[in-house]
Formats: C-alpha cells, sequence, structure tokens
C-alpha cells in the first residue's frame, strides 16, 4: 500500500505555532511533484514538541488538504502505549490511511513489552500501521523476532520503516516475512531497495522530491543503472542534511533557503550553526539547488 517516494513532511512553524498556510503550500508542492505519500508527525515533522493536540490538527490538516489526492502515514508513536492509542485513533477518525509508529523511547522496553505495544495499536485500531525501527533515537532496537511475530500476528502492520543501519537485519526480514520494508535513510535507500524494500520514508524528498521519485520509480521498475545513478547524485546532499546537525535542523534551513518556510525550530531544536549554514548552502549549490 506504502510504496516509492514517501516524504517525512516537515512541520512548519510561524511565531511559534504551526504555519497553517505554509502546511497546505507544502501538500500542494508534493502533489504536483509525484510524492506517492505524505508522513506527517514523524521525526523530521518535530512530533516530540508537538502537543498531543497540535498533532491531530495537523494529521488532519494534512488529511484534508491532500483532499485523497495522495494517501497520508500519520505519525502517532509514543512511549505510552495509552498516548500513542490515543493519537492513532484520532489518525483514523481524521481519515489518514495509516499510522506510522515508532518504538517507544527513553523507557526502553523489553522485546515482550515492544510486542505487547504494537499489538495493542494493531489490535484496537484496525487499519495499516507501519513500524518505526530506530534505535539511534530510541534506544531500544525492535528485534527481527519480534517483528517477525508481530506481523503474524497482526495482518494490518504491514510494513517497517527500518533505520538501524542494518542491512545484514534488512536481509534477515526479507527470509523471514513477507512484512515490507522502507528505508528510513535516503542514503540507504538504493541498497534496501536492492534487496527487496518498496521505497523510502524521505527526508531528502521534501527539497528534491522529483529526484527521489525518479530513484524509487527506477528501482521499482528495476532499472539499477538509474537507480544508481540517482543514488550518486543525491549521496552527499543526503548525508549533508542529515548529518551535518541532527535532522530537521539542516531540510527546514535548506527549506527555508530556498524560500520555502520561515527558518523557525522549537526549543530543544534551534537554528544552525553559522558554520554550518555555510557548509550546507555549499552542498545545495553544488547540488544545483
Amino acid at each position: 500500500m506504502f510504496k516509492g517516494s514517501m516524504v517525512a513532511l516537515v512541520t512548519p512553524y510561524k511565531d511559534g505555532e504551526v504555519d497553517w498556510k505554509t502546511l497546505d503550500s507544502l501538500v500542494d508542492f508534493h502533489v504536483d511533484s509525484g510524492t506517492e505519500v505524505l508522513v506527517p508527525c514523524g521525526t523530521t515533522g518535530e512530533s516530540p514538541t508537538l502537543t498531543h493536540q497540535e498533532n491531530d490538527a495537523v494529521v488532519a490538516a494534512v488529511v484534508r488538504r491532500a483532499k485523497g489526492r495522495i494517501p497520508v502515514m500519520a505519525g502517532t508513536g509514543s512511549n505510552s502505549t495509552a498516548e500513542a492509542l490515543a493519537m492513532t485513533r484520532n489518525a483514523r477518525k481524521n481519515r489518514a490511511d495509516g499510522a506510522l509508529l515508532v518504538v517507544p523511547y527513553y523507557n526502553r522496553p523489553t522485546q515482550e513489552g515492544l510486542f505487547r505495544h504494537f499489538s495493542t495499536l494493531a489490535r484496537e485500531v484496525d487499519f495499516p500501521q507501519v513500524l518505526y525501527n530506530i534505535p539511534g533515537r530510541c534506544g531500544t532496537e525492535l528485534s527481527a523476532d519480534t517483528i517477525v511475530r508481530l506481523r503474524e500476528a497482526h495482518q494490518n502492520i504491514v510494513a517497517v520503516k527500518h533505520a538501524t543501519g542494518s542491512m545484514d537485519g534488512a536481509s534477515e526480514l526479507r527470509v523471514r516475512s513477507d512484512i515490507e520494508i522502507i528505508s528510513g535513510d535516503d542514503s540507504m535507500t538504493l541498497p534496501l531497495m536492492s534487496i527487496g524494500g518498496v521505497g523510502v520514508i524521505s527526508v531528502l524528498a521534501n527539497i528534491v522530491p522529483k529526484d527521489v521519485k525518479a530513484l524509487t520509480d527506477a528501482a521499482l521498475r528495476g532499472d539499477w543503472e538509474t537507480a544508481r545513478k540517482w543514488h550518486l547524485k543525491m549521496f552527499k546532499l543526503a548525508k549533508g542534511l542529515l548529518t551535518l546537525e541532527v535532522n530537521p535542523i539542516p531540510i527546514k534551513t535548506a527549506m527555508a533557503i530556498k524560500g520555502m518556510l520561515a527558518e523557525e525550530f522549537r526549543l530543544p531544536l534551534c537554528p544552525m550553526n553559522p558554520a554550518n549554514r555555510e557548509r550546507l548552502q555549499a552542498v545545495m549549490k553544488e547540488y544545483g539547488i
């Protein structure tokens, strides 16, 4: 259901509040650019500093603006099962097409706790759900055993956003389960799709959506020469947007440089260090942005 170029949508702010007008314009931009799925309220959408009410409102606004032209996968994860359940129910009520559910962070549950957490969400909200496995952010990795177990128990758990950096882990999943694998790192999209991944939830697509789509389109049709060309073209830009400073600071800065939104964050995120901003501008100029 969720394939190809999927954008990890930023949340634009203006004077400390969600900038609803700009959010609408970003939805239109991605529809016009051919992006396959909108993914609001994830890490790139600064979900930790959105209130639950804002999370619900952003999802509702994105669905409303999308008008059925493009699917919406709503970020509704939390380290509290009750809170994740409430946001996931609201996403379904607001007519999102599915949910992206991050591994609970900070409290570092056991694998059994993770199984029970995701099982509760899958059992209580009957629509497509995507696991988000990103141990670098969460401090806990969802094991292959647990992912396989979850997929076997709940057919509405349809995919995993794989952001562990491990190709072996992804290969093991491909061998053991029919769960779909979605890249969670732009620089890993081609390698993951080469072993059967179905696309990427992309930070880079916020600024070069047509290029990311060109890569995933080529990979999905088995045109690996073209896919490799796009991978190599975007690699340095992808690394710059993800490593100069913590995501989403570089991508929102790049978008602000392009005039797509205000250069505004919520604490504890803050504007880029000036030297890093200059490096980012150099990478963008080299790419042709």
